[in-house]
């Protein structure tokens, strides 16, 4: 399986996501972001580490990294491998005793372990692929033209306006919206298919 590393480029949420966030990464070396949408306590853990907040008390993730240091395992990487009905799957990979060795885990608890101790995030091909959204230069949103522009334009079906919507929604930052528009896209492109 071939991996594409990524960074974390942000966390977001809105008023109406009930609590969710959306982290988004995005390729090292090319222009597409991932938004995957995880829980506030996983978002909190991210967003502390960092920002190099240090809670009172050990959290959940650095309790993992305290283990995985006393035990003298190292975590080489983090990999989110698998995309499987809207799911994201991730693995923790580590060497331990001159071992290779990975754990399953959500994504969100993969990057939170990846922050902590310093390893580098990748995504599959596959994932990267199915699920990520492609962003624009400012200067290429800028020139695009709006159909009021041309009013000999064609009508647009509603895959064009979707499609649309989601390019609005990745310039706006909004990638909850974006992963949800994303999704629906792949569904309709699905019974066109």
């Amino acid at each position: 399986m071939e991996f594409i590393q990524v960074d974390i480029i942000g966390l977001s949420t809105s008023p109406s996501s009930g609590g969710a966030y959306a982290l988004v990464l995005g390729e090292v070396d090319g222009n597409r972001r991932l938004p995957i949408i995880i829980g506030a306590f996983e978002a909190q853990a991210i967003a502390l580490e960092l920002e190099k907040i240090q809670p009172p008390r050990p959290m959940t993730h650095d309790l993992i990294r305290d283990l995985f240091d006393s035990v003298n395992a190292e975590v080489s990487d983090v990999v989110i491998d698998e995309l499987r009905e809207g799911t994201f799957f991730a693995k923790i990979r580590f060497g331990f005793n001159g071992e290779n060795a990975q754990l399953d885990a959500r994504p969100s608890d993969a990057v939170a372990i990846a922050v902590r101790v310093g390893a580098p995030i990748f995504v599959s091909v596959e994932v990267l692929e199915e699920a990520g959204i492609p962003t624009e230069e400012e200067e290429e949103l800028a020139s695009v033209e709006s159909p009021a522009d041309d009013p000999e334009e064609e009508p647009k079906s509603q895959l064009e306006k979707m499609q649309e919507k989601l390019d609005r929604a990745i310039a706006e930052e909004n990638y909850e919206a974006a992963a949800s528009l994303r999704d629906e896209i792949n569904k309709l492109k699905g019974r066109q298919n």
